[in-house]
């Protein structure tokens, strides 16, 4: 099953039904362009039908009266209705940049610090206050201003999250920031926006919206988890070793070490999460199983290898992960 019939399908909010404060500067802006722009098109149509309903043949001369009001109507509809136009927009726009909160406005007011990183076809995910790294999913308190520091790994990648506020982009070698706040609970689905390959389509983030109280819980979780102990654990992380799974993804439970690169996502508390593989499926035993012995099948381009694993070592690997029967 898709993120679309999981994750989508619960998703709140959107552009014309914000959930925080950028958001909502984006949709005033959003209405007053409709509004205008429905004003120049019913203008339109009325000089139009009655330019048509006073045509007249072509073999009849205009007096200067009608030529000269005929100008008229061509330098106000042709330039200064334009120029209005754009004026008010611009005007209206730059009062939305003045209230649209900034990094600096945003670290006055606590703002959370939360690191982005766009991978191909994934995003990893890293609270450097607290120490955690987390992938695909993602957690903010509400009513506090987040900073995003957006960046990639690979290729151009974005991140939006209509209800919140407007897209930016993630791009190697630069640092891009993005202030957003939640004003109630709410979840959302963030997909890429620009084309980074095959699986493009398929890489998704879930944004949850919380209290501070439950944002708190859920961080500490993350940071607390540790792995499942029992003979088929331990078996699983023998597994986890000997299939190079530790080295594309690092450590299934601890934080890797600031400076680690990861070609695969953290698996920290992996089995907690809403989605597999960017929002191709549901995150249950099945699935994983299915994700974990060919990855390709369901997100074409992937890095991540098809693995021939008994039934027998892949069980032992999805109960080291943290999966129940």
């Amino acid at each position: 099953m898709a993120l679309d019939e999981v994750g989508s399908a619960a998703a709140e909010g959107g552009v014309l039904d914000p959930h925080g404060p950028v958001a909502r500067v984006a949709e005033d802006l959003w209405w007053l362009m409709f509004w205008l722009g429905l004003a120049v098109f019913v203008l339109f149509a009325v000089l139009l039908a009655l330019g048509l309903w006073r045509r007249r043949g072509d073999d009849v001369p205009r007096d200067d009266e009608e030529a000269r009001l005929t100008r008229w109507w061509l330098v106000g509809g042709g330039v200064v209705l334009p120029i209005v136009g754009i004026s008010v927009v611009f005007a209206a726009t730059l009062a939305g940049m003045r209230d649209t909160p900034t990094e600096a406005s945003a670290a006055a007011d606590g703002a959370l610090e939360i690191e982005l990183v766009g991978h191909q076809f994934w995003y990893e995910v890293r609270y450097p206050e607290a120490g955690v790294v987390t992938a695909n999913e993602l957690h903010m308190p509400v009513g506090r201003p987040v900073v995003f520091r957006l960046t990639s790994r690979d290729v151009i990648h974005s991140f939006w999250v209509p209800a919140l506020g407007g897209k930016m982009d993630l791009i190697p070698e630069r640092e891009n920031v993005l202030v957003l706040q939640a004003d109630v609970p709410g979840r959302h689905v963030a997909r890429c926006g620009e084309f980074c390959g095959l699986s493009h389509a398929h890489m998704e983030l879930v944004v949850v919206a919380e209290s501070d109280a439950d944002f708190e819980t859920w961080l500490s979780g993350i940071g607390e988890t540790g792995a499942p102990t029992g003979d088929e654990a331990a078996r699983g992380e023998e597994v986890f070793a000997s299939a190079d799974c530790i080295r594309c993804h690092g450590p299934a439970y601890g934080v890797p070490d600031d400076g680690q690169e990861l070609a695969g996502p953290d698996l920290t508390a992996m089995a907690r999460r809403a989605s597999l593989g960017a929002g191709v499926l549901e995150n249950t035993w099945d699935n994983a199983a299915a994700f974990i012995r060919d990855p390709a099948e369901f997100k074409p381009g992937v890095d991540m290898p098809a693995n021939d694993l008994s039934d027998e070592d892949l069980a032992a690997l999805l109960v080291y992960l943290g999966y129940d029967r």
